[in-house]
């Protein structure tokens, strides 16, 4: 997983106090759990400061710190997560994906993915695995950059089958096809395996059934080049 740092996640027109505690907190729930003085390092912060600012975000329960000091995700913050799963868009669109993220592993042999993202990251929520004793696994709740990477050049443009070797993991190749989107949130579907599988024809099959899965998940949920994909909080 590549580790974001305080240069990439800068956005225009946000405070900076109000940019640094929310740098931290993607820091934390990136690495999953985290120290004060690896947080201080990504984030480029002074331990002094980046302490300040996970202690405001513990006390609101967005952050937990065990007794060696290390921070993970806080109650606050798991029951909005559960509070937005619950039935709500995001569930109902990974439920209707993973029908067809069952029929990509099984067909191909490798594992499929459903990755979402703000368009500054995306962020595995669903797979299906490869039934292979070899096999990638557990990216799910892993973030990705965009920069680079299959699943962040198919975001940037949806209908086109996008592969790449090497770009997150050595030696592992990617195929991505994003679904139609003109919210806020972009949705792809990623094939994943190993490189010496996934050659020049495995690659080639692998291609035309993501792109039957992902034109069927977009019939499912009735998506066209002219209807936006579902957002969070919208029904």
């Amino acid at each position: 997983m590549r580790s974001r740092t305080a240069e990439t996640i800068q956005t225009e027109g946000v405070p900076r106090s109000v940019g640094r505690v929310l740098d931290l907190l993607e820091i934390v729930l990136a690495e999953k759990s985290c120290t004060l003085t690896h947080a201080a390092v990504i984030s480029g912060l002074t331990p002094t400061t980046a302490l300040r600012h996970l202690r405001a975000l513990e006390a609101r329960g967005y952050l937990d710190r065990d007794t060696n000091g290390v921070f993970s995700a806080g109650p606050t913050l798991a029951r909005i997560a559960g509070s937005l799963r619950d039935d709500g868009p995001l569930e109902r669109l990974v439920t209707a994906a993973q029908p067809h993220l069952d029929a990509l592993a099984a067909g191909t042999g490798e594992s499929a993915y459903l990755a979402m993202s703000d368009r500054k990251v995306a962020t595995y929520i669903a797979t299906a695995e490869s039934n292979r004793a070899i096999r990638h696994v557990g990216w799910v709740g892993q973030n990705v950059t965009l920069e680079g990477t299959a699943v962040g050049q198919a975001l940037a443009t949806p209908g086109v089958v996008v592969a790449r070797t090497g770009a997150v993991e050595p030696d592992i190749t990617a195929l991505s096809l994003a679904l139609w989107d003109k919210g806020k949130l972009g949705f792809a579907i990623s094939i994943i395996g190993p490189q010496h599988r996934l050659d020049a024809k495995a690659a080639e099959q692998a291609e035309a059934m993501l792109l039957r899965s992902v034109s069927g998940l977009s019939r499912d949920l009735g998506i066209d080049n002219n209807t936006p994909m579902p957002q969070a909080g919208v029904s």
